[in-house]
């Protein structure tokens, strides 16, 4: 597994790199495009597509948002901005982070800006430490879905009709994906499984999943560290025994240990669910991406 803690300080160490460099270039030039610039679009920059779905699909036309992250090739915790992506944070009306410090380079690029900022994991109080991949929660997306909207409507009073209209459109389609889940429980209620990372944890305990993952293995995976041989024995044993009925693989973080995990899970007969973190570009929304994830984990459970 890849020790994250050293990446991410990498990361900071650009993104603080490219903050100072777009505040020079800023110094020297008569740029008056920030956030309280007259525009007949909301300015909105997303730090992750999946975010960056929900506020296009709230916004409608009168909106304009950008998603800096929109590749499942590398994922944020890795992810280093440029100028540009400072930019547009700078000169953003309103901005959605993830939060509970999976993007923290775009917090950063937050700081200082008359940007709203709209925090995913703050909407339902989960904090640094915590499981940040949020997006995976039925409650967070509700939540981030409404602050997104008071941003909106605070933005532009006098289009609230049409924001409370988008908003029941989207609270539409989301729920849709509640009563898949709750179909759904009837099945995957109780199932015992496990996982190579902790990614679509929020989902499985939306379907009411057991995560059985061997505790020496999760605890490395949290604390952002190399689980030990043993650790990584132990989790494969467990899956070739039949202990796990399903294995869930974020391959965005895919390598030799997670390779030879996959193949314990085809030996104890356990099916694979393989997802990414980042939103997959054959989906245009959140709730959609999430939709077709239920059906995954239903049909993988026997």
């Amino acid at each position: 597994m890849p020790n994250r803690f050293r990446r991410r300080m990498t990361m900071l160490a650009a993104a603080t790199a490219a903050i100072m460099a777009f505040g020079l270039a800023a110094c020297g030039g008569a740029d008056t495009s920030g956030a309280g610039a007259t525009s007949e679009k909301i300015e909105v920059v997303a730090s992750i597509n999946q975010w960056g779905s929900v506020a296009e699909a709230l916004g409608g036309d009168k909106v304009d948002v950008k998603s800096i992250m929109t590749s499942t090739n590398v994922e944020a915790h890795d992810y280093e901005p440029t100028t540009s992506d400072v930019a547009a944070f700078t000169k953003a009306q309103i901005a959605v982070v993830n939060g509970a410090d999976y993007d923290p380079w775009a917090s950063k690029a937050t700081e200082g800006t008359k940007a709203d900022v709209v925090n995913a994991a703050e909407t339902d109080g989960i904090k640094e430490g915590d499981n940040p991949h949020v997006w995976f929660s039925h409650d967070v997306r509700e939540k981030t879905a409404d602050a997104i909207t008071a941003a909106y409507e605070k933005a532009m009073p006098d289009q609230k009709d049409y924001f409370e209209q988008r908003h029941k459109d989207w609270e539409a389609q989301e729920q849709k994906v509640e009563d898949k889940i709750k179909a759904a429980e009837s099945k995957t209620k109780g199932v015992p499984y496990a996982a190579s990372e902790s990614v679509a944890w929020y989902l499985a305990d939306d379907l009411g999943m057991t995560d059985a993952t061997t505790s020496g293995y999760k605890n490395a995976s949290a604390n952002e560290s190399e689980p030990s041989p043993a650790d990584v024995k132990q989790f494969s044993d467990a899956l070739k025994a039949g202990k796990m009925k399903v294995f869930v693989l974020n391959t965005q973080e895919a390598n030799d240990t997670t390779d030879h995990l996959e193949a314990a899970a085809s030996e104890g007969d356990a099916p694979v669910v393989k997802l990414t973190e980042q939103m997959p570009k054959e989906y245009t929304n959140l709730t959609d991406w999430m939709s077709a994830l239920v059906d995954d984990f239903t049909g993988a459970v026997k």
